[in-house]
């Protein structure tokens, strides 16, 4: 990881929390329940080389957006993540936008009981929603689009330990993709993209084919347990903040968190020849 820094000038206490939404994106398989997972480009400044689910930073844009807005209401979701209407709100907006951004998948429709089914006429949308050139706010007014957040379910809150250079508290959503839409790579972000069970992710960890960060490989472990989509988006989780804690061992980083142990059992962890902490 990149060190504009050194080590006695940093202070991990002064870094920042920056709110972000991950969708874990799934679909059902001759195989069982198969998720989407992207892997972040080596030299990104936050978890470049990992393998990831769509997501990313609350943008002031979701803060700001006017949207028609279908389904559980913000203060449903202000209750599930225990913050306040505001925040909620734009977690759900942020998680809706990173979803199309990075794969394509647009989690909206022409009316409170449809969805797009092919989102290739967005696709110069696309680009300017990622080069924030336009706002999501106003593509969906622009095209008179209604924000399905019937769509999504929450998942979990995992917060970045204390320690590294960038910090989020991370919601994590869980959301089907519409029928005939197509997750894809079409990104800057990512350089390999691919659909796997909960349990082919995991044995391409434990085998060193992918690398994990602790909050993906806590829901791929957590998914693994479903048959079928409609169990996975008909459980109700209790979704309570995870902040795990970073420390050195035996000269590498070890982040402990609860079911820590299975974690580094086996697998690749992206902390054991860092430097800069």
């Amino acid at each position: 990881m990149a060190n504009d820094r050194s080590a006695s000038t940093f202070d991990p206490t002064a870094v920042p929390i920056r709110d972000a939404s991950t969708v874990i994106l799934v679909r059902n398989s001759a195989r069982g329940v198969e998720v989407f997972l992207q892997r972040r480009v080596v030299g990104m400044d936050f978890a470049g080389g990992m393998t990831v689910f769509p997501g990313g930073g609350v943008d002031p844009s979701d803060t700001d957006a006017e949207v028609r807005w279908a389904g559980p209401g913000v203060d449903w979701w202000a209750e599930k993540f225990a913050v306040g209407e505001a925040q909620a709100r734009a977690l759900v907006l942020a998680a809706v936008r990173e979803t199309f951004e990075e794969c394509g998948v647009l989690l909206a429709g022409p009316s409170p009981h449809t969805v797009v089914a092919d989102t290739t006429e967005y696709t110069d949308a696309r680009r300017l929603l990622e080069a924030r050139e336009l706002s999501f706010g106003d593509f969906l007014e622009r095209e008179q689009l209604v924000l399905r957040a019937d769509l999504l379910r929450p998942q979990a809150n995992w917060i970045t330990p204390l320690g590294e250079r960038r910090r989020y508290d991370t919601r994590f959503f869980v959301a089907v993709v519409p029928e005939g839409q197509r997750a894809d790579g079409n990104t800057t972000e990512t350089d390999l993209v691919q659909w796997q069970t909960a349990e082919e992710a995991l044995a391409d960890w434990r085998s060193g084919r992918c690398v994990l960060l602790p909050p993906t490989w806590s829901q791929l472990s957590a998914l693994s347990r479903f048959d079928t989509v409609a169990e996975l988006m008909a459980a109700d989780p209790v979704v309570e903040p995870i902040l795990p804690i970073m420390s050195r061992r035996d000269g590498a980083v070890h982040i402990a968190f609860d079911g820590d142990a299975a974690y580094y059992e086996v697998g690749t962890h992206p902390w054991a020849r860092r430097s800069d902490i």
